[in-house]
């Protein structure tokens, strides 16, 4: 089914500005969950393959304990017929002597459903550049953190 671009664009703007409100402390990570439809599914680089809103909800909380110093701002978005390609940055508190943030690009390719809500959400990024930046930053967690599964889903 196709749906308006400029619904479509409006539903994630509304999905970033409810993330850029997690950031601030305003909202847990869970009020991400009326933006995925009952039977989404969520793919993640680490947690692997994530199916069914209460799950996704589960996932998204527990992904983010001890982050709480992180940020994720939005740099660019596409549409394509019911897709959603969006560019971001995980970004790691704090800066290089040079003023230039401990940040690694992420890319999510979103489905969209209708009314709002996605049926499907894949992010892609690269862990080994996360990790690298976490090391050179001396980057330590606000609390504990909840290490996703050894061998997860794909």
């Amino acid at each position: 089914m196709a749906y308006p671009e400029a619904e479509m664009r409006a539903a994630y703007a509304r999905l970033v500005e409810t993330r850029d409100r997690i950031e601030r402390g305003e909202l847990g990570w869970d009020a991400l969950g009326e933006f995925f439809t009952e039977d989404a599914v969520f793919i993640d680089p680490a947690w692997g393959r994530i199916e069914g809103r209460p799950a996704i909800l589960r996932f998204l909380v527990d992904s983010m304990l001890g982050l709480d110093d992180w940020t994720f701002p939005h740099q660019w978005t596409v549409v394509d017929g019911v897709r959603v390609v969006s560019c971001w940055m995980n970004r790691l508190p704090g800066s290089r002597p040079d003023g230039s943030f401990y940040e690694a690009r992420g890319v999510s390719i979103l489905d969209y459903a209708g009314n709002g809500r996605f049926s499907r959400e894949e992010d892609l990024l690269n862990m080994v550049h996360v990790f690298e930046l976490m090391k050179e930053s001396a980057w330590k967690p606000t609390g504990p953190l909840k290490l996703p599964p050894a061998e997860p889903r794909r």
